[in-house]
C-alpha cells in the first residue's frame, strides 16, 4: 500500500459492539466494509459502510418485532457472509445476546447448546439445512422462530409447514418502509454481548460468557501493538463461530475501518487467494502446514538445483529476517536476496495474492519449521495465543519484534504470571464472566484472586510467552519420564503421508503414535510397497512401518531423547467432527481417539511385551 490511513475508534467511544458499527457507518460511510461473491453474476461485489447501516436498519426493525426482551439468546449457524454481520449487529443493539454456532457442528450437539442457552431465534443457511437440524430441535418450547436465509430450490410447502419457520426474505421489512436509522444506544459495556460454546476435548461444551466490552478490550489492545489501515483488505475464511475470527476478523476490521473479503471456501481458497488479494489474513496452523506439504511434495518432483535454490532462497530469507530483527549481523549473502526473491519467493507469495503483509496464526501450535520456510520466502507470519475465555486473544508476536518459536507479547492491558506445574495464568480485560449456567466449571477455571488458569504450561522470556505443553495431555511413562505429545505430534504432521496423529505411551516402557494416512499419498504409497490400498492388511505391512518410522525420526532429530517413536497404529479414516473425534475447531479429542483405538493399541503394546519377553 503506496498510502494509507489510520482511524481507529476507541473502545471508549464505541461503548458496545453495536455502538462501535454505528460509528464506523458515521465515519466512513462510502468506504468499502464488505466483499462478496456472487453465485449469479458470477462476479466479487463490494457494500460499503452506509449500505451496511441501511441493513442493519432492517434487520433489527425485523428482529424488534419479534418482541424479545433484553437479554435473550438469539442463535446464527451461518457461512461468514455480511448477513452473519447483519443479525450479528441487529440483534446486540437490540440487547440480545448471540449465541454462534458452527455450520459443521453436529445436530445434536447444537441442540444440547440451543437447549442450554434456551435460544429463541435461530438463523440458518437454507432450507437443507433446517431439515438436518430440525428433527434434533423437536421439543425446544423455547424456540420461538427459525429464519432461513436462502430460499433457492427449497420447496415452500415443506419448510413452512412448521408456524415458527420463516424466509429472511419474507421476514424483513419490505424494501421502501420507513426505518429508524442506525443509532447508537445508551447500552451497557459490562452487559452480556454472547454465550460462545468452547469445543472441549472431553466432555459437553461449556458456554462462555462474553460482554461487549470483552471483545472491544481485545480488539482495541491489538490494535495499539499491530498497525491496521483503512486500506487494508482482512480475507475471511475462519469460521465467526470462532472467537479468534469474530474478534480479529470483524470487531477489529470495523474498529480500524478495513475491508473484509469473504471467502467462498476453504476448497477454492486458493483462487480467493490470487482474486481477492488480501493484506490480511488470519489462519490456523493446518492451513500453512498444507501448503508447506504442498510445497515440499512439489519440490521433490523437482531437480536437485531447483531443490538447492528453494533451501537457499528460504536460508538467506530467514537470515535477512533474523538480520531485520536484530537478532544477526548482516552477512555478504543477503546481497542475494533481490535474485532470489525475484526467482523463487515471489512465485510463492504470489499464490497468495502477492500483497499479504501480514498473516497472524493462532488457534493451535504452529511448527517453527513451517514458519521459518514461510518467514523465509517472505511471509510475514505473526503467531498469537489465547482461549476462548479470554476473547481470545492473550498474546501475539508483532512485526518488529516477531519470535516464530514464541506465541507473542502480551497484549497491552493482560497480565500474565507462572503457576503451579508452569501453567500459564492471566488477568485481562477480556476474561469472560464466567460459563453459562455452570458455577463449579467456573471456580475450576478462575481462582480466588481472579486468575484465569489457561491449563497450558509455559515459560516467559524476554516477555515472549513459549507454550511448553498442555497439563492434562502430558504422558507419564513406565519409566517416570513425563512426555509433552503436542510438539512431537506438530512435528510427525509434517510427514507428507500423515495428515493427523496421536502420540501415545501413557504407563508404557517406549512411545507409539496412532496415525491417518493421507488419502492423496496412500495409492502412492501403495504402489512403492506394491500393496493392495483396499486390504486392511495392508496398513499393517512392515516394510511400510519402518518407512514411515525413517520419516519421523528425521522429523524428530531436533527433539530429546525421549522423543522417539517405535511402533505404529495405521489408519485411513480421518478423525472428523462427524465421528465425535474432532471439536468444531478441529483440535483432536485425546480421550475419544485412544477409547476409539483401544484394542488395537492394547494389542499392539501387548505384542511388544511379548517381543521383549
Amino acid at each position: 500500500m503506496t498510502s494509507v490511513t489510520e482511524d481507529i475508534i476507541s473502545t471508549e467511544i464505541a461503548g458496545t459492539l453495536d455502538g462501535l458499527m454505528v460509528q464506523r457507518v458515521r465515519r466512513t460511510p462510502d468506504g468499502i466494509a464488505y466483499r462478496h461473491f456472487d453465485t449469479d453474476s458470477k462476479a466479487w461485489c463490494d457494500t460499503s459502510w452506509g449500505e451496511v447501516g441501511e441493513q442493519i436498519s432492517r434487520w433489527q426493525a425485523a428482529l424488534a418485532a419479534e418482541k424479545l426482551s433484553p437479554g435473550d439468546r438469539v442463535a446464527v449457524h451461518l457461512r461468514n457472509s455480511k448477513e452473519w454481520v447483519y443479525f450479528d449487529q441487529a440483534a446486540l443493539a437490540c440487547g440480545l445476546v448471540i449465541v454462534p454456532l458452527y455450520t459443521d457442528d453436529r445436530p445434536d450437539n447444537i441442540a444440547y447448546i440451543m437447549s442450554d442457552s434456551a435460544v429463541k431465534v435461530l438463523l440458518v443457511q437454507d432450507a437443507a439445512v433446517w431439515k438436518r437440524l430440525g428433527p434434533a430441535l423437536a421439543g425446544q418450547d423455547d424456540l420461538q422462530r427459525v429464519l432461513i436465509l436462502s430460499s433457492a430450490k427449497a420447496s415452500p410447502g415443506e419448510v413452512l409447514s412448521d408456524e415458527r419457520v420463516r424466509f429472511v426474505s419474507d421476514w424483513l421489512p419490505a424494501k421502501g418502509t420507513p426505518l429508524t436509522s442506525l443509532a447508537r444506544r445508551d447500552g451497557d459495556p459490562h452487559a452480556l454481548a454472547s454465550i460462545v460454546y468452547t469445543s472441549g476435548t472431553t466432555g459437553r461444551p461449556k458456554g462462555v460468557m462474553l460482554t461487549h466490552h470483552n471483545m472491544l478490550s481485545i480488539a482495541h489492545s491489538a490494535l495499539t501493538m499491530i498497525d491496521v489501515y483503512q486500506e487494508d483488505l482482512f480475507l475471511s475464511f475462519l469460521p465467526l463461530s470462532h472467537t479468534l475470527e469474530r474478534t480479529a476478523g470483524y470487531y477489529l476490521p470495523v474498529m480500524s475501518g478495513s475491508a473484509v473479503a469473504y471467502a467462498r471456501s476453504i476448497l477454492q481458497l486458493a483462487d480467493d487467494l490470487q482474486k481477492i488479494r488480501p493484506t490480511v489474513m488470519i489462519a490456523v496452523p493446518r492451513i500453512f502446514e498444507r501448503v508447506f506439504a504442498r510445497i515440499q511434495g512439489q519440490l521433490e518432483k523437482q531437480s536437485g538445483f531447483k531443490r538447492a535454490l528453494f533451501n537457499l532462497t528460504t536460508s538467506v530469507g530467514w537470515h535477512r529476517f533474523e538480520h531485520e530483527q536484530h537478532r544477526a549481523g548482516w552477512h555478504p549473502r543477503l546481497l542475494l536476496w533481490p535474485l532470489l526473491n525475484k526467482l523463487v519467493a515471489q512465485k510463492v507469495t504470489a499464490k497468495l495474492g502477492g500483497r499479504l503483509r501480514m498473516a497472524v496464526s493462532g488457534g493451535a501450535a504452529l511448527s517453527k519449521s513451517v514458519a521459518r520456510v514461510f518467514i523465509g520466502l517472505g511471509v510475514p507470519i505473526l503467531q498469537g495465543y489465547g482461549l476462548t475465555e479470554t476473547s481470545p486473544v492473550i498474546s501475539v508476536n508483532v512485526p518488529d519484534d516477531n519470535e516464530p518459536g514464541s506465541v507473542g507479547l502480551p497484549l497491552n492491558g493482560v497480565e500474565l504470571r507462572i503457576g503451579e506445574q508452569d501453567e500459564l495464568l492471566v488477568k485481562t480485560p477480556g476474561m469472560m464472566q464466567g460459563y453459562w449456567n455452570n458455577h463449579a466449571a467456573t471456580r475450576d477455571i478462575i481462582d480466588a484472586e481472579g486468575w484465569l488458569h489457561t491449563g497450558d504450561q509455559a515459560r516467559i522470556e524476554n516477555n515472549h510467552v513459549y507454550i511448553t505443553g498442555r497439563i492434562k495431555d502430558i504422558l507419564v511413562m513406565s519409566n517416570g519420564e513425563k512426555v509433552p505429545p503436542m510438539d512431537m505430534e506438530l512435528a510427525i504432521s509434517l510427514v507428507s503421508a500423515i495428515e493427523q496423529v496421536l502420540v501415545i505411551g501413557e504407563g508404557e516402557s517406549y512411545l507409539a503414535a496412532v496415525a491417518v494416512l493421507n488419502a492423496e499419498e496412500w495409492p502412492l504409497l501403495a504402489k512403492r510397497f506394491s500393496l493392495d490400498p483396499e486390504a486392511a492388511d495392508s496398513l499393517r505391512n512392515e516394510k511400510l512401518h519402518a518407512a514411515l518410522l525413517k520419516e519421523i525420526k528425521l522429523r524428530l532429530k531436533d527433539f530429546p531423547g525421549y522423543a522417539k517413536i517405535r511402533r505404529l497404529i495405521l489408519t485411513l479414516e480421518p478423525w472428523t467432527v462427524d465421528n465425535g473425534l474432532l471439536t468444531p475447531t478441529l483440535k483432536v479429542k485425546r480421550a475419544r481417539v485412544l477409547d476409539h483405538f483401544a484394542a488395537e493399541i492394547k494389542a499392539l503394546y501387548e505384542s511388544g511385551k511379548a517381543g521383549r519377553g
